[in-house]
């Protein structure tokens, strides 16, 4: 049976993850990029200004909204600063080779303008029940801003979204927790298995405004705690800095040859697990950071600033921290991979804490990328079936995480990754006919503040 899911899987990751796939990830954030007028590198101090430069400082919010724009974006953030930060990069590199990397940062730049977008449009196109509930994300720019017409990929979105939910969101999280805490501290899966369900019921049986408060309180600390110990090692391999940098640019556009336990890898291979885990990473492009951003009380163009930084923070500083500790170290030549690799990693640069660093991040990252996950999924099945689902769907979602960590690593990492690319389709297509209406959202919000 798992032969054949395995078999089933090789073949759709194949079609999803093509060559035509990327040219659609890549060009939709090129065109917005574009029609945006560069806005990303040309406005990116200004972003910061109207975005985390206001944390200490006051502005106008809306009245509607379940969250505040930095509740949003925290727990937005909670989704993406997970596991994929952490394996997901070390994955890249074990199987695509260091070039992966600069594909990651190319995917990434362009990413910061589809991200910008979903937030702007998650917002903007919400619903706001008349008990002040709030529901958006990619099905409701779809169908109201696309028009009833494009019903069918709204809903065709929602499911691939809420089957992503159980992968990307739930089983790779706590089945790599599952796998660091067996290997660091022989803790059998089940029992982690059975801690995650508890620890994750307590937040996300409370909702949005729940997951929210967490996120807030701790999606800073970790991150700042991870990149510190990041900083530290690369610190004290200074001199290996610029090597590193050179190998990710050569192998960009060269063959990494087969090194020690590494078995080397094509360009293409380079461009496509680059890309793939750059996305698992960041999530730009499969919309799912819209259905939080939506909840936020903010201005839709506001709320977009933040999309920016997000992708900034995740992936350009993040997983280059990630990347480039692999690389001084040199343990991406030992054939390992996943988690192991970059713990590994951190426990030759900084002998005795370095691996505990990985652990608790670990930990932490992907603890918080279950909380969120579980919102994102909540709100697709919600759109295809109504409230009725809610709490069906959260107990099915606590039960796939004890699924997740008792399971096999590579099976769930794959079927992850075809979850990913098929709920990025419809995003994308949607992306790409609304881009007009992002750009009038940009005229009309330089035009407000004159």
């Amino acid at each position: 049976m798992i032969e054949t899911i395995t078999s089933i899987n090789a073949w759709v990751n194949g079609i999803v993850w093509g060559p035509p796939f990327m040219v659609l990830l890549a060009g939709t954030g090129l065109y917005l990029t574009i029609r945006l007028g560069f806005f990303q590198f040309t406005h990116l101090r200004y972003a910061w200004r109207h975005s985390f430069g206001r944390l200490f400082g006051r502005g106008p919010v809306e009245d509607d909204g379940a969250i505040t724009p930095f509740q949003a974006v925290a727990s937005a953030m909670a989704a993406t600063i997970g596991v994929g930060n952490i394996a997901g990069v070390a994955t890249a590199i074990a199987l695509g080779g260091p070039g992966a990397i600069f594909w990651m940062w190319m995917v990434a730049l362009v990413g910061m303008a589809t991200k910008m977008t979903e937030a702007t449009l998650g917002l903007k196109f919400r619903k706001v029940d008349a008990d002040g509930r709030v529901s958006g994300g990619v099905f409701y720019y779809i169908e109201n801003g696309l028009g009833p017409r494009w019903r069918w990929l709204a809903l065709l979105y929602a499911f691939f979204a809420g089957l992503a939910a159980f992968g990307i969101g739930n089983m790779v999280q706590s089945n790599t927790v599952a796998h660091a805490l067996s290997t660091g501290f022989g803790v059998p899966a089940w029992v982690t298995g059975v801690l995650a369900v508890i620890l994750v019921g307590i937040v996300t049986l409370g909702g949005i405004s729940r997951i929210a408060k967490t996120a807030e309180k701790v999606v800073p600390v970790m991150a700042l705690a991870y990149i510190a110990g990041s900083i530290v090692i690369l610190a004290l391999h200074a001199d290996a800095i610029p090597a590193a940098f050179a190998t990710i640019f050569t192998h960009a556009f060269n063959p990494a040859p087969a090194v020690g336990g590494f078995a080397g890898a094509a360009v293409a291979e380079a461009i496509r697990y680059g890309v793939a885990r750059g996305i698992f990473s960041n999530e730009a492009g499969l919309g799912s950071a819209s259905i939080v951003h939506a909840q936020a009380r903010n201005t839709p163009f506001a709320q977009g600033f933040w999309g920016i930084w997000e992708v900034f923070i995740d992936t350009l500083v993040v997983c280059t921290m990630t990347a480039l500790v692999i690389l001084v170290t040199g343990v991406w030549q030992t054939g390992m991979t996943g988690a192991e690799l970059t713990s590994s990693a951190f426990s030759q640069g900084l002998p005795g804490p370095g691996g505990y660093v990985v652990l608790i991040s670990i930990v932490f990252f992907a603890y918080t990328t279950m909380l969120t996950w579980n919102f994102y999924g909540e709100k697709s099945w919600e759109y295809l079936f109504g409230r009725g689902v809610i709490v069906p769907y959260r107990l099915v979602f606590l039960g796939f995480v004890f699924v997740g960590a008792v399971g096999g690593l590579e099976l769930v990492w794959d079927v992850a990754d075809t979850f990913n690319g098929l709920m990025a389709a419809p995003n994308l297509l949607a992306l790409i006919l609304l881009a007009g209406v992002m750009a009038r959202e940009k005229r009309d919000w330089f035009a407000s503040q004159k």
